[in-house]
């Protein structure tokens, strides 16, 4: 419902290698030449034409001449003849006419033009071949993946120094609540300090957005109308937690609705927690009304939030599983109501080879059970409950 009136904008900026960990790409990136860029051995020894070392062992080794040696970072000067050998390190440039590098352990020296080989190679073994990780033209990541360290490296061995990426989406929270006030404030009997504009702050960043704070709003329909019109202005999408619940001080909704069509599309999910969520969309920018708890704020953020702001990372249900990747099995018995997902805080440990996840129960206005929790547990709307021993579906924090 939400992506059928989002308007992403998709816009895009280069950068630097070294800025762009973390970032999605916005185009394919394709090799511009061969990795590695000429063939080498991946041992030190000495560089051979294969067929000289058939059949050598230590009782009749197969005698070669010394006829180089290759220096680090260096063309070699001449190739390898039949019959002989030339001396390589790790990384050096493989000369003309070998094909396979024998390891210095299974030769030995007989003068100093002179080796015998004691143990046979295979063409190609302990060589890489040029061109055997990359081929020019080769699609080396795909638009939308998430650069990680190890793509930096093979990006950096192409040549490519920079990147076209998405902008990271800007996202605006705001706290509501007449009874929620800032950490550094010592809360009066009654108020609450402000939790979730830090959970969610740390979320959007982990999930790759661009978080802003826009502090506490009042439950009064006219504040948060004015506070969410400055949110919708300045970023791509925007946060409420608190005022989700159906009630007479529960004025997001309607606040929401005041800014735009489609307004709100949804008003309650069939979850627990976060049962009383918001959906919506003002002039093709989500809103989310994330209820006040900070476990189910956090909760709906995981289901709905995060997907969005990382969904250049994967599309279509032959990659789902990154959502729910873990499979553990349930330490004690659970129930659920039917005809409603239930996402359960669990603790993960490993039991003689096999992960187990292990309730962490608490009501969901309770941060610490959070802390306590390495992720999510997810019970299927279509079951009663979940026994001791079974298998469930689990999502990291």
């Amino acid at each position: 419902m939400i992506l059928a009136h989002y308007n992403r904008q998709g816009k895009t900026e280069t950068l630097s290698l070294l800025s762009a960990l973390c970032r999605y790409l916005a185009r394919e990136v394709k090799a511009a030449e061969d990795v590695p860029g000429f063939s080498r051995s991946t041992m030190d020894g000495f560089a051979v034409q294969a067929r000289d070392t058939f059949g050598a062992s230590e009782g009749l080794p197969a005698y070669l001449e010394i006829a180089g040696e290759v220096l680090m970072g260096e063309e070699p000067q001449g190739g390898v003849e039949p019959g002989q050998a030339w001396q390589i390190a790790t990384g050096g440039m493989l000369p003309a006419g070998a094909d396979a590098v024998v390891m210095v352990e299974y030769t030995e020296t007989l003068d100093e033009k002179t080796i015998g080989v004691v143990k046979p190679v295979a063409p190609g073994e302990n060589v890489i071949r040029r061109g055997e990780d990359l081929t020019t033209g080769d699609p080396i990541l795909p638009a939308g993946h998430c650069l990680k360290a190890h793509d930096l490296g093979v990006l950096a061995a192409a040549g490519v120094t920079a990147v076209e990426v998405f902008c990271r989406q800007r996202v605006g929270i705001i706290s509501t609540g007449d009874e929620v006030v800032p950490p550094d404030e010592k809360p009066a009997p009654g108020k609450i300090r402000d939790i979730n504009s830090y959970t969610l702050y740390g979320a959007v960043a982990e999930a790759g957005g661009e978080p802003h704070l826009y502090g506490i709003v009042k439950d009064d329909f006219q504040k948060i109308r004015e506070r969410l019109t400055i949110v919708l202005k300045e970023n791509d999408l925007a946060l409420l937690s608190g005022g989700s619940s159906v009630g007479t001080r529960d004025v997001a909704a309607e606040a929401i609705n005041s800014l735009g069509s489609p307004g709100v599309l949804f008003h309650g999910l069939p979850i627990r927690p976060g049962k009383p969520a918001i959906g919506a969309v003002v002039a093709g920018k989500p809103v989310f009304g994330l209820p006040g708890h900070p476990a189910s704020a956090l909760v709906v953020f995981q289901l709905l939030v995060a997907p969005l702001l990382r969904m250049g990372n994967y599309s279509g249900e032959e990659n789902g599983f990154r959502e729910f990747p873990l499979v553990a099995r349930l330490t004690r018995n659970l129930r659920s109501a039917p005809g409603r997902e239930d996402f359960i805080r669990v603790r993960l440990f490993l039991q003689q080879g096999s992960l187990y996840a292990e309730p962490v129960l608490g009501k969901s206005g309770l941060i610490t059970t959070l802390v306590k929790a390495d992720g999510l547990a997810r019970i299927p709307a279509g079951k009663e409950g979940v026994e001791a021993g079974e298998t469930i579906e689990v999502k990291l924090f």
